[in-house]
């Protein structure tokens, strides 16, 4: 998602120092030039314990049921390479630092199981910090054969420029429109910003909410203005009325006294609520609102309100939203994330993209019978129906922005319970 609006807020702050671990203290360890070895994954089973069969091809259901105290044969083949430049600064360190523990987990299960066609996946992450042309440099010359990126263009777009525009760039964590671009081979992995506001245009409208309030930083605006600009086109067009559009400092203010007082000139409570606010300022506005006897509001979000907590937060009962993975209780993907330490991020229902990002590089290779990058991100770009752990993804006929389904959940007993899903 497009969190770059922190600007001149959170970019202020202090970077995470030096580069993050590639792997949590159940993956991969790192070495001295920051590759992944494949301590504990590689080993050999015990005489007592039947090895699993190696994987053939991306089996991903094998692959993430891999149990690292039962290894098939260690794969010896030429290695899969795999380069993460990762923003660990305090806007975007919630998603891509355990984004870049979870990708090295995942490599060491895929080893665990026989690699891919006997080959080894090989995982190295380099922090992007101030120079990120200087990070996917470092990896190019490592050997990288595909990326995963952070969620900003303020960094892809010096990536694509170091690697000539060859190399596939999966922006796993990004809903931002205008960074997906196929001609330079860079790729979202999960809907859009204007799939989500549409979505939640089409939901709205559907259960009877026709009259509608709108909070946004301004038209245009990446993220907290595009989403509100969508869900407005759509809503209107759709026959719905917007009663009252109100401006605001997206992921600072929480005071919207004055905001307040001009929409209950206007509003009558049977009004739908949206914005792309953070969890902690529509939970604030909420109360402000009900201070003012509008009650019977229906408030609703973009995965803004998913990656700052939403659930947990007592004042986001009742809040709908658009989160990107439903993680089912007792699933198996539930039980890699809690084995490689993200299940417990702040954002865990972002990782299986960062999963699916290591996964279509894979699927890439697998397609074009190729090793190089520019080879692999021609066949990335006309992937089709590709079943990951975030859902399907196709990328062709697209610029990089694949048509994903969007789920639309509510808040409840503080959890996301599915209401619909859209697409």
């Amino acid at each position: 998602m497009k969190f770059r609006q922190l600007m001149g807020l959170l970019l202020a702050l202090a970077m995470f120092a030096g580069a993050c671990s590639s792997g949590s203290d159940a993956a991969e360890t790192p070495s001295d030039d920051g590759t992944a070895s494949d301590d504990g994954g590689a080993e050999e089973p015990s005489s007592d314990d039947e090895a699993a069969p190696a994987a053939t091809g991306l089996d991903i259901d094998a692959i993430l049921s891999a149990d690292l105290d039962n290894c098939a044969a260690e794969p010896t083949g030429e290695s899969i390479k795999v380069g993460m430049v990762m923003d660990f600064s305090e806007a975007a360190g919630f998603v891509d630092v355990p984004g870049s523990e979870v990708v090295p987990y995942v490599a060491q299960l895929a080893n665990c199981a026989g690699g891919i066609n006997g080959r080894p996946v090989e995982v190295d992450v380099r922090e992007s910090g101030d120079d990120p042309a200087l990070a996917t440099q470092e990896l190019i010359d490592w050997g990288a054969q595909f990326f995963i990126g952070p969620p900003f263009a303020d960094a892809t777009l010096p990536m694509q420029q170091t690697g000539g525009g060859e190399y596939a760039i999966f922006a796993a964590a990004s809903t931002e429109p205008t960074l997906a671009d196929a001609a330079n081979n860079t790729f979202l992995v999960t809907f859009d910003d204007n799939g989500q506001s549409i979505a939640s245009a089409d939901f709205a409208l559907s259960q009877g909410l026709t009259r509608a309030i709108i909070f946004t930083e301004g038209e245009g605006v990446p993220y907290s203005g595009v989403n509100p600009d969508a869900f407005k086109a759509a809503f209107t067009a759709g026959g719905g009325e917007i009663v009252s559009e109100q401006t605001y400092t997206w992921f600072v203010d929480t005071d919207f006294s004055s905001q307040v007082n001009e929409i209950a000139s206007v509003a009558d409570g049977t009004e739908v609520f949206f914005s792309a606010g953070a969890g902690f300022q529509i939970t604030a506005l909420r109360a402000q609102m009900e201070g003012q006897g509008l009650d019977g509001i229906t408030y609703m979000g973009t995965d803004a309100f998913d990656a700052t907590g939403i659930t947990a937060d007592p004042g986001g009962e009742g809040f709908i939203h658009t989160p990107h993975t439903l993680i089912e209780s007792g699933s198996q993907l539930e039980s890699v994330l809690a084995d490689s330490g993200t299940l417990a991020s702040d954002a865990p229902a972002f990782m299986p993209l960062y999963i699916d990002s290591m996964f279509l590089g894979i699927q890439g290779i697998l397609d074009c019978g190729c090793n190089d990058p520019a080879g692999i991100a021609e066949a990335v770009k006309v992937i089709s129906d590709f079943e990951g752990t975030s859902g399907s993804i196709t990328y062709a006929g697209t610029n990089g922005i694949p048509p994903k389904a969007v789920s639309i959940v509510q808040v409840t007993d503080g959890a996301n319970v599915l209401l619909d899903t859209i697409g």
